[in-house]
């Protein structure tokens, strides 16, 4: 279906941010295990995995990768221990190891999943970083799945909303240097953690350049925010 997306213009420049989510999570939470590893450019999954499996880094496996970015992902959407067992088809008893081993490397997460879903129970909110409310009513409910759900959103609404306000920001900075700059480009959609511009061929090059100064210096983080460009003749060669 990407393949029908092509540009008014000559090229489709998609800039993506990189791991935000996650990013995020190591700054909000303060852990220093994981500002560390971003911040030495190491591949964040990988380290985990050899961190849960007490292993070097070149001895991770595609596997091992792939359950330590499930584990990563799942804690961050406050997933249990059998949502995590089914996603990747082992017992809820090894699935539950893999999430307290990874409290047990990383306490600073473990400590702001504690703190934040408390804060919520207390006075019934969280914001995100930039001070956007969510009202979490759910965590009041007699139901106890419904109060389940509600931990889910005060455990990731500080980080998923932030990105989206991160997102909204980034792509005012990016629209008004090339208003700035009068160039013929157009920016012409946002997808996620994605900005997409529609650009002409003698100006790829600054699109490129505003893309990165833009957007990865629009917040100043203990993590650095780090953007992927892709450029194609249509969406799909863009990725």
């Amino acid at each position: 279906i990407r393949l029908a997306f092509v540009p008014q213009n000559d090229y489709i420049v998609s800039a993506d941010y990189s791991q935000i989510e996650l990013r995020l999570l190591a700054h909000i939470s303060d852990c220093q295990e994981l500002i560390d590893a971003f911040n030495n450019g190491q591949d964040i999954h990988t380290k985990v995995a050899a961190d849960i499996h007490s292993i070097s880094e070149s001895e991770v496996t595609k596997e091992q990768r792939s359950m330590a970015k499930a584990v990563i992902f799942g804690i961050v959407y406050g997933i249990s221990g059998f949502g995590l067992g089914e996603n990747l088809k082992i017992s809820r008893k090894d699935a539950d190891k893999f999430i307290e081993k990874y409290y047990e490397l990383y306490p600073g997460v473990k400590n702001y999943m504690d703190n934040i879903v408390k804060f919520a129970r207390e006075n019934g909110y969280v914001k995100t970083m930039f001070g956007r409310v969510r009202q979490i009513n759910e965590l009041k409910d007699s139901n106890y799945m419904v109060r389940q759900m509600g931990e889910r959103m005060a455990l990731n609404t500080p980080i998923q909303g932030t990105c989206a306000d991160i997102m909204k920001l980034a792509m005012i900075r990016v629209f008004n240097k090339m208003k700035q700059l009068n160039l013929k480009s157009k920016m012409i959609l946002q997808i996620h953690d994605e900005i997409l511009i529609d650009a002409t061929k003698d100006e790829l090059d600054i699109i490129k350049d505003i893309l990165k100064e833009e957007m990865e210096n629009v917040i100043n983080l203990k993590v650095k925010l780090k953007i992927e460009i892709n450029t194609g003749v249509n969406w799909y060669d863009a990725k």
